[in-house]
């Protein structure tokens, strides 16, 4: 199930290591979609 969410994740959600984003000048909605991104694919990987 999160191998598929992980798929799904990485072609709709943006990457913000691509846009080169400051983690400390992120927004609180920006924070939430990494941390999401990262739950997912720690899982997908696990």
């Amino acid at each position: 199930m999160f191998k598929i969410l992980a798929q799904i994740n990485k072609l709709i959600l943006p990457s913000f290591t691509k846009q080169r984003l400051d983690l400390a000048k992120s927004k609180k909605w920006q924070m939430a979609i990494i941390g999401y991104r990262y739950f997912v694919t720690t899982r997908a990987l696990g």
